[in-house]
């Protein structure tokens, strides 16, 4: 099987991975954070982290070629289960339309100290 790696300069990486890897008709989609495009965002209230993220992962998905309405599956990443609210409330607007299938997960720390990560799968 063929595959793609697929990376925006715009967004930080800080690790030994790909921003997104095209495998078949499918691209899988590390871990968007809330860092800006200029890598100076330090926000840390969930509703501002939810929209840098999910703007991050709009940004791959259309420089990829597929988009968020493409997205099939989606993992939501939480250092805190009070910050579900804030996180639905932003999330629902991006994916007001037949939203994907989501987990959402409260984990112990994100590294970076991050509130939020979001990961997706989406159709090519």
């Amino acid at each position: 099987m063929e595959k793609r790696v697929h990376t925006v300069d715009s967004l930080a990486k800080g690790g030994a991975y790909s921003h997104a890897i095209e495998a078949g008709a499918l691209l899988f989609v590390s871990g968007m954070l809330r860092i800006s495009p200029d890598k100076s965002a330090t926000v840390d209230d969930i509703e501002t982290a939810t929209k840098l993220a999910l703007t991050n992962l709009k940004t791959l998905l259309e420089s990829s070629g597929s988009g968020l309405q493409e997205v099939v599956k989606v993992t939501v990443f939480l250092r805190d289960s009070t910050d579900f609210k804030g996180m639905n409330d932003i999330y629902s607007k991006f994916f007001s339309k037949e939203p994907p299938t989501r987990s959402c997960v409260v984990v112990k720390e994100i590294p970076g100290g991050f509130p939020v990560e979001i990961e997706a799968i989406a159709v090519k």
